[in-house]
């Protein structure tokens, strides 16, 4: 099993951060759920990207490019194995800091890695 930190983690179920809360669950992943709302997602509440969590295997993104670098020392200092980029959170520039860190990353959809069996 995986441990997942869900950064823009959210309580809304029509975002697919939520989706993948629960599918990762539902599989048996741990998770994190990291946004900037306050909730609950999977019976896990969303804490504020400011804890460095040090047993991180992957971190999935659901913050789109934009928003993005002001969590770039945050994912970097979590030193993950992986980052997913789902769809719409491409960027080069922080595939490549995390790729000189020796951190995977995949232009990729959580939620049909796991539907597939590839996660």
């Amino acid at each position: 099993m995986k441990k997942t930190l869900i950064l823009g983690a959210t309580n809304n179920p029509s975002r697919y951060a939520y989706l993948a809360a629960n599918k990762l669950s539902k599989y048996g992943h741990p998770i994190v759920n990291v946004g900037l709302k306050s909730g609950e997602v999977a019976g896990v509440p969303i804490e504020k990207p400011e804890t460095i969590h040090s047993d991180i295997d992957t971190i999935t993104l659901y913050v789109g490019p934009q928003n993005q670098p002001p969590l770039y020392d945050y994912i970097l200092k979590t030193h993950p194995k992986r980052i997913i980029f789902n769809p719409g959170t491409e960027n080069p520039e922080l595939e490549s800091m995390a790729n000189e860190q020796g951190i995977e990353t995949l232009d990729a959809c959580t939620l049909v890695m796991l539907s597939i069996g590839n996660y």
